[in-house]
């Protein structure tokens, strides 16, 4: 099984750009997009529907064009699901899940807080309000993979101006401390009943690397890879031994952030 997560920034810029061409040639069985950047009906031509999927979205309805999520499966889900119970979140298009028996594949955008305090203060409080929601899906029994642009790095590993950057959006303390607390990179260190157990994939698969999936378009951050890794698969303990192998692919530019490809086992 291949899943990939990308923040395409514009989904229609990126397929301008020859995203869906690139996607074809890579056997995908789920895609999870975020930031689709449009309503449902601009994304309804052949361009944007690779033969062979369905494609489910949910759009921001508080401002149009602006964040959205969407996923892609060549298997038709039982269900999708696109709303956690808060409309502020909920409404700017930020969740959408598939599930398909005991696996369920979420869409996530998590809010970025660079643009002031107002939106730093809110990516807090959806921090606060996802935690018993994520503690609940790790204890449910379900196989979940978690993709998306978390708009949080874990530590200096995932960051390249690691001392710079502490007290700016997304390397904050406070955030690092949030994500970290829910991640078990070694199986032994979970502890499903305080909330902590979901395994990084880039993680768990390569320890001590140093990848980026996101670059400022200010200057030759990506020419000099000067980027940031923000984008997860974040798998449930049972996953863990069925990672297989992952992959950022930065050969063509389609957005500021790369895709985010991992390959399971069965």
């Amino acid at each position: 099984m291949r899943i990939i997560s990308f923040n395409a920034n514009g989904l229609r810029s990126a397929a301008s750009k020859g995203f869906f061409d690139w996607f074809t040639t890579q056997d995908v069985d789920v895609l999870c997009v975020q930031e689709t950047k449009a309503q449902e009906h601009q994304l309804a031509g052949p361009e944007f529907l690779p033969a062979g999927y369905k494609a489910y979205f949910r759009d921001a309805s508080t401002k149009k064009g602006y964040s959205g999520v969407a996923i892609y499966s060549k298997v038709e889900p039982d269900e999708i699901r696109t709303g956690l119970g808060w409309p502020e979140f909920d409404e700017e298009g930020r969740y959408i899940e598939a599930r398909f028996g005991n696996l369920s594949v979420v869409s996530f955008y998590i809010p970025s807080g660079s643009s002031g305090e107002l939106r730093q203060g809110y990516k807090f409080e959806v921090m606060a309000w996802l935690r018993p929601i994520l503690e609940q899906w790790l204890a449910s029994g379900r196989d979940y993979v978690l993709c998306g642009d978390w708009n949080i790095v874990r530590s200096a590993l995932d960051i390249k101006n690691w001392k710079s950057n502490q007290k700016n959006s997304g390397c904050l303390p406070p955030e690092r401390d949030w994500l970290n607390g829910l991640c078990a990179d070694l199986a032994d260190e979970a502890d499903a009943a305080s909330g902590r157990g979901w395994v990084d994939a880039y993680r768990a698969l390569h320890p001590e690397g140093q990848d980026y999936t996101w670059w400022s378009n200010r200057g030759a951050a990506r020419a000099n890879n000067v980027g940031w890794r923000i984008d997860y698969q974040f798998v449930t303990p049972g996953l863990r031994e069925r990672l297989q192998a992952c992959s950022i692919y930065r050969d063509v530019r389609f957005s500021d952030h790369a895709p985010f490809v991992v390959d399971y086992a069965g």
